[in-house]
């Protein structure tokens, strides 16, 4: 529905228009652990699916406004395992807290809202996808800091960031057919191992405070030509994002089937483990990269700053 499409699309709307300092602050200055604590939700989420195998409202009655996930199991969901991860490490780490914690709390709930307004999830799957994010995040935020530390400044983490969620995707639960589910958990993991190696790359040039202390973040005033850049920027961004993706989609899988003796017109041949997961994690770790370190390079090469 257009109303989960733009509560969930306005973090990327903000990488990509912000610049780099604004982005972090609004991100919890806890850059990159933010796109590792989602890649921990979205995996745990995935396959606790795969595992409880609980369908997904029948239809009828429920009228479904969304058939392209209907192969997967519905508890927990997911897309409000992210929301509240996302919006409340985003959220509550602002000045003025309460304010913080309102509005990650009415976007989780539109998220939670959406997936049942389109068949896609029980209330109950809401609930228990909010619960188990809800408990995760309070069992890692000790750690934030520390996390910080190591995928900022550690020579480590480049390959630590590629091989373990690798290893998780090859090792995804098998089922007795095929479901979107794991190129979807290959397709997060890849994002986030792409933007965390983005991260530390550019920390190692440019170092970012990754201090968990709250600051006020003020905001120059609102113009017509501050407005331009942001669209400019956001609009050079997705330009890139999406030429990067079909680049990199097509040489990977082009490799792959190469490799594999595939014919190019079998379609079926990217559900196989051994080219799905590999054409993915490859494409979208890509993008990840990209949206971290080549976009905002670009930023600066064109003035949008």
């Amino acid at each position: 529905s257009p109303l989960e499409v733009s509560v969930r699309q306005w973090p990327s709307i903000l990488h990509l228009s912000l610049d780099r300092s604004s982005f972090s602050f609004l991100l919890g200055v806890h850059t990159p652990s933010s796109p590792r604590l989602v890649q921990v939700v979205m995996y745990i989420g995935q396959v606790s699916k795969d595992i409880l195998k609980w369908p997904r409202p029948h239809s009828p009655p429920v009228v479904k406004l969304e058939v392209k996930a209907d192969a997967e199991y519905g508890m927990p969901s997911t897309h409000a395992m992210a929301a509240t991860a996302i919006s409340f490490t985003f959220f509550i780490v602002t000045y003025p807290f309460e304010l913080g914690l309102i509005a990650a709390f009415v976007f989780s709930t539109l998220v939670g809202l959406s997936r049942i307004y389109t068949g896609m999830h029980t209330v109950l799957d809401v609930i228990g996808g909010t619960l188990i994010s809800a408990v995760l995040l309070a069992l890692s935020y000790p750690a934030w800091d520390l996390i910080d530390h190591f995928l900022l400044t550690s020579p480590f983490c480049p390959v630590f960031s590629i091989v373990v969620p690798l290893l998780l995707c090859y090792n995804y639960p098998k089922l007795d057919y095929y479901s979107p589910t794991r190129g979807d958990t290959t397709t997060i993991l890849g994002a986030g191992a792409g933007a965390i190696i983005g991260f530390w790359l550019t920390n190692q040039y440019t170092p970012l405070n990754s201090s968990s202390e709250t600051f006020q973040l003020s905001f120059p005033p609102i113009s017509s030509k501050r407005l331009m850049v942001m669209l400019a920027k956001f609009l050079v961004g997705v330009f890139v994002l999406l030429i990067t993706r079909q680049f990199i989609r097509r040489l990977a899988l082009s490799m792959l089937y190469y490799w594999y003796k595939v014919s190019t017109s079998d379609e079926e041949a990217r559900k196989r483990l051994e080219i799905e997961v590999p054409y993915k994690f490859i494409t979208y770790s890509s993008v990840g990269f990209c949206a971290t370190v080549i976009v905002p390079v670009l930023h600066g090469l064109l003035e949008l700053i």
